[in-house]
């Protein structure tokens, strides 16, 4: 076992986190969250006070490891601001329509089932997504300075639209196990990113 607490407590929270990916914070037992990461229960209760604390630093975990990838994606590079978008989405797609659990989004998966649940993880999602919205909305004004998207986007209302539409699709997508939600999500986002 890892004598480092901070890589102990890290390794419980992503120990649980493909379960929890799969089965949903409640359909996880924390025995089974115990078992995957070999450790008894004393020693859960020693780095977590309680299931919903776990839940809520698995999901500010989570948040700050997606917005760390959402930097690489969208951070200045050599592609236009509204490529870096394009690619962004179509990122969301493939992780989205694989069938590795730990790929998929846990906004998508948990923000329904733990909304009226628990308003510690009902906030930690909710601030999460805000740091994400306002990091699009970012890429979506330098689009409009560089003019590689039209000035009329205002780009707050735009992310907060096309976030929206993306979650939405990602429902749907899970209902139908299609992707053509995220498709349909693809095409409408090209056409609300438009060039100038």
């Amino acid at each position: 076992m890892r004598e480092n607490y901070s890589e102990v407590k890290l390794h419980i929270m992503l120990a649980g986190r493909g379960i929890i990916a799969r089965k949903g914070f409640v359909g996880v037992g924390l025995s089974e969250i115990l078992s995957a990461a070999d450790i008894p229960k004393g020693s859960f209760y020693h780095y977590f006070g309680s299931k919903e604390q776990y839940g809520r630093e698995l999901i500010e975990h989570y948040a700050a490891g997606y917005l760390d990838m959402l930097e690489q994606v969208l951070g200045s590079g050599e592609q236009s601001a509204r490529e870096r978008l394009l690619s962004y989405w179509g990122h969301w797609i493939e992780t989205q329509c694989c069938e590795a659990a730990e790929h998929k989004c846990l906004v998508v998966k948990l923000s329904a089932e733990v909304a009226d649940l628990s308003d510690d993880m009902r906030i930690a999602l909710h601030q999460g997504t805000e740091r994400i919205i306002a990091r699009i909305a970012a890429c979506i004004d330098e689009g409009r300075q560089e003019a590689s998207l039209h000035t009329v986007l205002e780009p707050l209302p735009t992310a907060q639209m096309l976030y929206q539409l993306w979650l939405g699709a990602s429902l749907l997508s899970k209902l139908s196990r299609d992707r053509l939600p995220l498709e349909n999500a693809m095409e409408v986002t090209r056409r609300v990113l438009v060039g100038p």
